[in-house]
């Protein structure tokens, strides 16, 4: 299973702020509504798919939920845990636990949010 093993950066340090991902194929700009849920996060995130895990599935990269602090995993695996987690509860972002992953998903704003200093 992946998931294991010390990330690079740690999602739960706070960021100075953050901002929507420059997106070259929108070059109107894009907006995130979400992007204060980053601010506080909950925590510490778990380092598996707990759903992945009781079927004994594997998973391929981990998101977790900034509003309820839930680890899912992502939409390269079989389970799509995170973003059925967002379907069922409407939390809109999710923060990629994946050391060389340094971004939040905004799914409602359909927007990657980065880290800026």
């Amino acid at each position: 299973m992946t998931g294991s093993g010390a990330d690079s950066h740690d999602p739960r340090l706070p960021p100075s702020s953050w901002a929507v991902s420059p997106d070259g194929g929108r070059p109107e700009g894009r907006s995130c509504s979400h992007v204060a849920a980053l601010s506080d996060p909950p925590g510490p995130p778990s380092r598996e798919c707990a759903s992945c895990r009781v079927r004994g599935w594997t998973w391929t990269r981990l998101r977790w939920c900034v509003t309820c602090g839930h680890v899912g995993c992502c939409d390269s695996s079989r389970g799509r845990h995170a973003y059925a987690h967002h379907e069922q509860t409407g939390h809109p972002v999710a923060l990629s636990l994946a050391g060389d992953e340094p971004w939040a998903w905004c799914f409602v704003d359909e927007v990657f949010l980065i880290r800026v200093p």
